[in-house]
């Protein structure tokens, strides 16, 4: 979910008539569109001049679509050809984008090969980085990514490392620079507002049970608030696995924070329950 300059809440959803839908901040649906993302997953909105713009990935569809706020696709990435780890096209399997000041686009293929595939705005192919595995520079489900510019002269990718509970911070040339270690956090994508970052825990333990919270860390990445989750705590420097509080939330998959900051929440596999909003107090 994503929050357009006109406040408008736009969500992906993999329903057969309808892959976007757009909420106004009450929760009416404003406009409903797309088939053509059946697996549609991460979605991530760009400003260029005066117009914004959707990036929606589909690993379901194996691709990334930049699109209008209407739905009209204007570039389609499919399976990089230039990085021979792809044998088959079934093998790219995206799921977030970031993109770069200079508008640079930056593709996790978080249920594929765990590459970051970085483009330029024309959709040229520049370089990848990461891939599956235990080391400091890759990952294990590369699941979502974003651009942390809280240092405007040393902006940076922060990167989620879901099934390791971990985010991993690379350059923009994607040089490694650190590990976040957060303990019981399957970690879906994280979301920069202020100096804070927030993100979705989807699950803690187990994925045949609802489960999940909202995690919040400040500048120095520690964790200081767990809505839906017991009180965050650390013990010799590293953070106590947080345990669900079994009620507010079914799988959480994402988190957007409006410019009030209320926060609002779409779920997964959550029994076809509505997006969430926790409002500020």
């Amino acid at each position: 979910m994503v929050l357009d300059k006109n406040q408008r809440l736009i969500m992906t959803t993999t329903h057969s008539k309808n892959n976007i839908l757009i909420y106004d901040r009450s929760g009416k649906v404003l406009e409903a569109w797309g088939t053509e993302f059946p697996g549609a997953h991460g979605l991530t909105i760009v400003e260029e001049g005066s117009e914004e713009f959707l990036f929606i990935t589909d690993p379901k569809a194996n691709k990334v679509c930049k699109t209008d706020l209407k739905g009209k696709i204007l570039m389609t990435f499919t399976t990089p050809k230039e990085i021979a780890d792809y044998e088959k096209p079934g093998e790219f399997k995206p799921t977030e984008t970031t993109v770069a000041p200079n508008g640079d686009l930056y593709i996790a293929d978080g249920y594929g090969k765990d590459f970051i595939i970085q483009y330029d705005a024309q959709g040229n192919y520049i370089r990848h980085f990461g891939g599956h595995g235990k080391g400091d520079n890759q990952f294990d489900c590369a699941h979502g990514i974003t651009l942390d510019n809280r240092n405007p002269q040393n902006p940076s990718l922060l990167i989620t490392s879901r099934s390791a509970n971990e985010f991993k911070r690379f350059t923009l040339d994607g040089q490694y620079l650190e590990t976040i270690s957060l303990p019981g956090c399957f970690i879906c994508r994280p979301v920069i507002k202020g100096n804070l970052i927030y993100f979705a825990v989807i699950i803690t333990d187990k994925w045949d049970t609802f489960d999940g919270m909202l995690a919040v860390l400040d500048q120095n990445n520690k964790v200081i608030s767990l809505p839906g989750g017991s009180q965050p705590s650390y013990k010799d420097g590293a953070l106590v696995p947080p345990v669900y509080d079994q009620k507010t939330f079914l799988n959480p998959h994402d988190v957007c924070v409006d410019n009030d900051e209320n926060l609002y929440i779409p779920q997964w596999n959550s029994n076809k329950t509505y997006p969430l909003k926790l409002i500020r107090v």
